[in-house]
């Protein structure tokens, strides 16, 4: 296994910077480019760099497999004590962890430094759906559930799989077993499947789709978040549309559980200066995040807080038992 998983590492390893160019820092993204993941490792990594907060540009990993389980278990199992390695994570991370989904690994084998912004939630279709809103979509799925194919990033009843249920419950649809989900790699897949006509609808987070969106390739049916996203204020919240749902996928980092203090700190540190910068600003303002700051031991806390709200959730729609 480990060995796998060293091979795979080396051969998705792709630079930030120049090309070629070797860096003792590293951020892993544990999907394929394109995704929420990647996006999180790139913006940061590079925000980094650019601010001096580091010395050299640093080398971005892209790790794809069981929805964030195999960067997990080569974090914990290859790089247990490595210093200069940080991990894209998010909502999608902690439906995993309360699910046990990680092959019996849990939140306590790694530490969690900080969470940057909150990605909102939101539920697309093809830019020619006949859904224009999502009361269509709901009323579709009610009628024939069979029809409509739902495709997210994280695994079947992880965050994804969370948020069209819950719309869905909202909407008065109960019949969760009959809903068709299918689990890829990465919002950026799933997007994919929408457009060529494989899925009718991607479950995923702002961040993922606003590249398709501004090039016309697709329609968001709804944000799930509080209010409108700013930026896109032409997207309407599944609340004005009358569905009680509000589902956001934080953004932020876990480090390997075998690091010191001080390492530790000094990454809350850095985290800390890029959170507070100009260019993360802008980077949220570009990409639909809202500011979702929280470093260190509150963040820590709040991890597991969140973690046992999914677990508590998913037990009660029936996900886990």
């Amino acid at each position: 296994m480990k060995k796998t998983l060293t091979r795979v590492a080396a051969a998705l390893t792709l630079a930030v910077g120049l090309s070629g160019a070797a860096s003792a820092t590293e951020c892993i993204a544990p999907a394929n480019p394109g995704g929420g993941w990647d996006f999180t490792c790139r913006t940061v990594s590079k925000i980094m760099f650019d601010l001096g907060i580091v010395p050299e540009p640093i080398q971005v990993t892209n790790m794809a497999g069981a929805g964030g389980g195999l960067a997990f278990a080569h974090v914990v199992t290859e790089r247990n004590t490595d210093e200069d390695l940080f991990v894209a994570a998010s909502s999608a991370t902690a439906t995993r962890l309360a699910q046990g989904a990680y092959g019996g690994m849990n939140a306590d084998m790694v530490r969690w430094p900080a969470s940057l912004g909150a990605d909102p939630g939101v539920l697309v279709v093809a830019a020619d759906s006949p859904w224009k809103s999502l009361s269509d979509m709901v009323e579709a799925v009610k009628a024939d559930p069979a029809s409509v194919t739902f495709a997210g990033g994280s695994a079947a009843g992880g965050f994804d799989h969370l948020k069209v249920l819950m719309a869905l419950r909202r909407g008065g649809f109960d019949d969760i077993r009959a809903v068709k989900y299918i689990s890829l790699d990465g919002g950026a897949d799933a997007l994919t499947q929408v457009i060529g006509g494989h899925a009718q609808v991607m479950t995923g987070d702002m961040s993922e789709v606003v590249g398709f969106l501004k090039a016309g390739k697709v329609r968001v049916l709804a944000v799930l978040n509080e209010d409108r996203v700013p930026g896109f204020e032409d997207i309407p919240t599944a609340k004005e549309q009358g569905f009680d749902v509000v589902a956001v996928n934080w953004r932020g980092f876990y480090l390997p559980g075998g690091i010191s203090d001080a390492a530790y700190d000094k990454w809350v540190e850095r985290l800390m200066k890029v959170a507070e910068s100009d260019a993360w600003a802008e980077a949220m303002a570009a990409n639909g995040l809202a500011p979702f700051p929280k470093f260190g031991a509150d963040f820590e806390t709040w991890v597991r807080g969140n973690i046992e709200e999914i677990r508590a959730l998913s037990k009660e729609i029936g996900v886990i038992q």
